[in-house]
């Protein structure tokens, strides 16, 4: 994004005190200036009207990004982090970014009910591979009528971006941002056979930006 637009978004996230911490809000503000994950996933889902499952919405980032983009979704995210979503659920508040609630739910254990459209951004390494394959069936049967399965994720191989997603990852849980350490990548292959395995037509596009990530967008549908 643009700087004027990171720093529209980014701003809901200072914090309530002047004096308070500005952690999120830099996050937030540096995320959206470097990532192309938002731009992707908002063309991606631009024109559809079905409510939207966020699956590891971290701190709802993807809610404020929507309602900047003039998306008027009902969105639902879940996450692992429960401190992250307390965040999350305030700022909303904060915001008054209606049409929007927020969970804690570990996605290794449990998925929540919906019907509509399904975003699962920077989450599979962080599950078994049986359980991807599981997640990936799950959401399938989300999907309502013209809905859209939204994934980003970094596709597992041998390439100098594939390792560097890899040390990326590691390294984030490290520091104290992830809870989960990564698990399983997924391939290519594997993941294109368990989306057929449940019915879906999807698209995948390299999303690098300017990053030394092998991060790929998938759009998938009926």
């Amino acid at each position: 994004m643009n700087a004027a637009e990171a720093q529209a978004i980014a701003r809901a996230f200072l914090p309530a005190h002047p004096l308070g911490n500005r952690y999120d809000y830099y996050y937030t503000r540096t995320k959206l200036r470097t990532d192309p994950l938002y731009p992707g996933v908002l063309a991606a889902l631009r024109g559809t009207a079905a409510p939207l499952l966020d699956l590891g919405c971290g701190l709802g980032l993807l809610a404020h990004a929507l309602r900047a983009d003039g998306q008027a979704l009902d969105y639902h995210g879940v996450d692992i982090d429960a401190a992250k979503i307390r965040r999350a659920v305030a700022i909303a508040q904060r915001s008054q970014l209606h049409g929007t609630r927020f969970d804690v739910v570990d996605l290794g254990q449990s998925w929540p009910e919906h019907r509509g459209s399904v975003a699962i951004l920077d989450v599979l390494q962080y599950l078994q591979a049986d359980v991807q394959a599981g997640l990936i069936r799950k959401a399938a049967g989300m999907l309502a009528p013209g809905a859209k399965l939204v994934i980003r994720s970094g596709l597992g191989d041998d390439s100098r971006r594939g390792r560097t997603s890899r040390v990326s990852d590691f390294l984030a849980h490290f520091s104290g941002w992830m809870q989960e350490l990564p698990k399983s990548f997924p391939t290519r292959d594997s993941l294109q056979r368990q989306l057929d395995d449940a019915g879906l037509q999807a698209t995948f596009s390299p999303l690098y930006g300017n990053t030394p990530f092998n991060n790929w967008l998938v759009v998938a549908g009926r």
